[in-house]
């Protein structure tokens, strides 16, 4: 049994935001440099190396990346002989959070009441936690602050198993349709295939933060992936929707099992800034 102190949690979630903040990782920014490459519009190739070159002067000037600094969304994978000691582990999450979005001067974004007040909690808190138990004695954490222009373009269906695999083709491509240039392509396009209504957002989710283009390891799914892919560039969206043929710069596709009677199927659409950096402690 190995022991944590909390603290220790907390100051890696901080370090975590900062760094998603201002520096997009390194797979990402190859994809707009190779998605610039690809472009067959010279505006939209224009508008890709611009995002691009945005990210190189966040980084060398530590600006954030986005004028939307995101919510903060915490993966924590928690090794099962770990023993968690020092306080309340969701109050170092967020205070990890709080410390970072004070300390950056990052904008926060978050309401206490979604529906009445709608007030600021001033500092970017409570944090989404996602946790899972895994085997060892480590924490492997992602901080991935989420902008919600590309969030509110995401969608879950909960299809007949009828509709099979093109049901889940045309159910994604169409979500991308539908969000034109409000997600602020080009997007990365997590889908989440199974489970039941909240765990397929989840499976979306978490297949954001797969090194981009790394395909799944099924070769059914990486198929899924690749058709995906070729009918949402199909749709001419383009870059910052100025028309073009990189609308996606990946789509990544995770699945799990799920009730006879159903086919969940979630599309969570990211932006070009798909911030996502990870720490295990």
């Amino acid at each position: 049994m190995r022991e944590i102190h909390v603290s220790v949690i907390r100051d890696e979630v901080k370090r975590l935001f900062l760094e998603a903040a201002y520096v997009l990782p390194s797979d990402v920014k190859e994809g707009l440099i190779q998605g610039a490459r690809d472009e067959a519009s010279d505006l939209a190739r224009s508008v890709l190396r611009t995002i691009a070159e945005n990210s190189t002067v966040a980084a060398e000037g530590a600006f954030p990346l986005c004028q939307d600094c995101g919510m903060a969304v915490v993966f924590l994978d928690i090794g099962q002989d770990v023993r968690l000691a020092g306080g309340d582990l969701t109050s170092a999450v967020d205070e990890g959070v709080r410390r970072a979005y004070k300390e950056g001067y990052l904008r926060n974004s978050v309401v206490s009441d979604p529906v009445f007040e709608r007030r600021n909690t001033g500092d970017n808190t409570p944090a989404v936690l996602h946790v899972r138990i895994v085997p060892g004695e480590r924490v492997h954490i992602t901080a991935a602050p989420k902008g919600f222009g590309s969030e509110n373009m995401s969608a879950v269906a909960m299809l007949s198993p009828a509709s099979g695999r093109e049901g889940v083709i045309d159910f994604v491509v169409e979500t991308v349709r539908l969000a034109g240039p409000n997600a602020c392509p080009p997007v990365v396009v997590g889908v989440g295939v199974g489970s039941d209504f909240e765990g397929v957002a989840a499976l979306a989710k978490r297949a954001l933060l797969r090194p981009l283009g790394e395909p799944n390891l099924d070769e059914r799914y990486a198929d899924l992936e690749r058709e995906i892919l070729r009918r949402i560039n199909a749709l001419g969206i383009g870059a910052a929707g100025y028309g073009g043929t990189v609308t996606a710069l990946s789509v990544h596709a995770e699945w799990a099992p799920t009730h006879i009677a159903g086919l969940p199927v979630a599309a969570n659409i990211c932006c070009h800034a798909n911030r996502h950096v990870s720490a295990t402690v």
